[in-house]
Formats: C-alpha cells, sequence, structure tokens
C-alpha cells in the first residue's frame, strides 16, 4: 500500500508539474505573439468620400450600407490597434483605382482577399498618414489634402519628364527647369527677409490645375537656411518646374508675417517660361479678385501689396 501510495502521490506531482510548465510555456508564447504583434505595422484603407463608399456598395462582399457608421467603424478600429501598441498608416481606398487594380491582375474586385491586396500595395505606393489617437474623422481632410499633394507631384513629374530635349542645344530641358525652379525658390526666401512665408504657385494643364504649397521660416541671420516643412520643397519646385518647362501661363505669391502689424504680399506670373514680376496693383488686384466669380473682394486691412523682385535670372528660357 506504501508503494502504492508513494507512486501515486509522485504521479499526481509530476503530471501537475507538467501541466503547470505547459501553461507557462504557452503564456510565454502569448506574450512573444503579442510583443511581436505590436512590432508589425498595419494599413488601413479608408473610402472618405460618400460617392466612394456608394460605388463600393455595389460589392455585395462590401459588408456596410451606411457611411457614417462605417467610418465609425473604422475608428474603433484604429483605437483598438493603437491601444494594442500597434501602428497603423491610414491611407485613401479609391473604388477606380481598386477596380483598374483587379482588372489588371485578373482578380474577381468582389471579394475581401481582392481588397486586403490592393490595400496592402497602397502602403508603398499612395500618400498615406500615421494614426494617432485622435478621431479618424479629423485626419480624413489631412489625408485628402495628402492624397491631392502625392497625385499633384506624380502628374507634375509626368509632364516634366515628357517636356523632351531643346532642339538647340540638346539639353534635357525638364531637368534644366528643375534646377532652375531650385535656385528661383532660394532666391525667393533669401530675398524674402526674416518671417514666416507661405508661397503658392499654380499652372494651368490641359487636364487640371497644378497648386503647390510651400510653408518656410526664415531667421534674421542670413546664414541660417530657411526651415521648410516636410516635402514641400520638393513638391514646390517641381510645379514651378512644370510651368517653366511647358512655357504656359500660371502664377506665383509669396506671403509673409514677421509679427509687426501686417502682412505684406508679393506676386510673379509665369510667361513663356519666365518668372515675371507683378506690379504692385497687379498683386493687389489679383488678391481682391475671387478666383471663381471675378468679381471684386475687400482687401484684407493692414496687408500691403508689394511688387515682385526679380528671382529668374537672365538666360536661354530652360
Amino acid at each position: 500500500m506504501a508503494d502504492t501510495k508513494n507512486t501515486g502521490t509522485t504521479s499526481t506531482s509530476t503530471s501537475s508539474s507538467t501541466s503547470s510548465s505547459t501553461r507557462a510555456r504557452g503564456s510565454t508564447r502569448t506574450r512573444t505573439r503579442r510583443a511581436l504583434r505590436r512590432e508589425i505595422p498595419g494599413t488601413v484603407g479608408v473610402i472618405a468620400d460618400p460617392g466612394d463608399f456608394a460605388a463600393m456598395r455595389g460589392y455585395r462582399s462590401f459588408a456596410f450600407d451606411d457611411h457614417e457608421d462605417y467610418l465609425t467603424q473604422v475608428d474603433g478600429l484604429l483605437r483598438s490597434r493603437a491601444l494594442q501598441g500597434i501602428h497603423t498608416t491610414v491611407v485613401l481606398f479609391d473604388p477606380e483605382e481598386y477596380a483598374d487594380h483587379c482588372a489588371d491582375r485578373g482578380t474577381d474586385p468582389d471579394t475581401p482577399t481582392a481588397r486586403t491586396r490592393f490595400t496592402a500595395e497602397l502602403a508603398g505606393t499612395a500618400a498615406g498618414l500615421p494614426y494617432g489617437e485622435g478621431p479618424l474623422r479629423a485626419l480624413l481632410p489631412r489625408l485628402v489634402d495628402e492624397a491631392v499633394r502625392q497625385a499633384t507631384w506624380e502628374y507634375a513629374t509626368v509632364l516634366l519628364s515628357g517636356v523632351g530635349s531643346c532642339a538647340d542645344c540638346g539639353e534635357d530641358i525638364g531637368h534644366a527647369c528643375f534646377d532652375r525652379a531650385g535656385q528661383i525658390l532660394r532666391r525667393l526666401l533669401d530675398r524674402a527677409g526674416p518671417g514666416h512665408h507661405h508661397l503658392v504657385c499654380s499652372v494651368p494643364t490641359d487636364d487640371e490645375q497644378l497648386v503647390a504649397v510651400l510653408h518656410a521660416d526664415t531667421a534674421a541671420d542670413p546664414t541660417a537656411p530657411p526651415r521648410v516643412e516636410g516635402r514641400e520643397s520638393l513638391d514646390f519646385v517641381t510645379v514651378l518646374a512644370t510651368g517653366l518647362a511647358l512655357g504656359g501661363t500660371g502664377g506665383l505669391v509669396l506671403r509673409t508675417t514677421t509679427g509687426g502689424p501686417g502682412d505684406r504680399v508679393h506676386g510673379w506670373r509665369l510667361d513663356r517660361g519666365r518668372l515675371v514680376t507683378l506690379s504692385a496693383a497687379a498683386v493687389f488686384n489679383a488678391y481682391c479678385t475671387d478666383a471663381d466669380t471675378g468679381e471684386p473682394v475687400p482687401p484684407e486691412p493692414g496687408v500691403e501689396y508689394c511688387p515682385g523682385y526679380e528671382v529668374d535670372e537672365p538666360g536661354p528660357p530652360h
């Protein structure tokens, strides 16, 4: 009996020890998987526009029928991932691009798998923003702006690369205009003086209006380089270079805030591949005219409308 009891006790102890060890290993694996999950970034494609959402409802596998409820659900998903410490990039999901993507690859667009693969590819090609902890609806306008900026840069790059070479000297016009636009931007900021500068370059093309915006801060120390936000300088130079290369119309406005009593506004126009200064009266007229209706707009109090200053050096247009 003693032997039997001893054997039973030993067996129970071993079984309990094995079970505890198994639970410990399982708990360790769970913690490891959770830690690993936090180190795997993800991408969420968001349908921001109600019209785009209506287009997606044409797919039977698309589970939502109300755009506001859809945005609420996506917001909850993003918040949940953020609470788990998972980094998520948010991109715009465009139904037309999605349909083209599926057609090119011969995949059925009416499947969750196809939408997942399309979103995964957007992670490497589309303009996205990291999700923080704020509401999704506050992020959407920035996301749309980022997508427009990316599309503008891509289209301007295509136009610039397609201009070709100079018939007289053989130089690549797009490359030369890009270099020249970079020099023009440096002169614009160098000669604008200290302050916060807001520049807008607008170039009409056959298909759409290219618009680039740049914010820069220039210190009183002339040796200190201007501080420019993000990749705005690349976008701005590309659009300006496109205007120079195409040789058509366009315009550029620079507004400077110095912390003093009022802002200064300078203006230029694109003319046959040159950036030409505007007079103070022309700057006033441009700023005080509604671009859509052509009707006069009251001037802003305290704003000084100034002529442009020379920033485009003489020489061959390209």
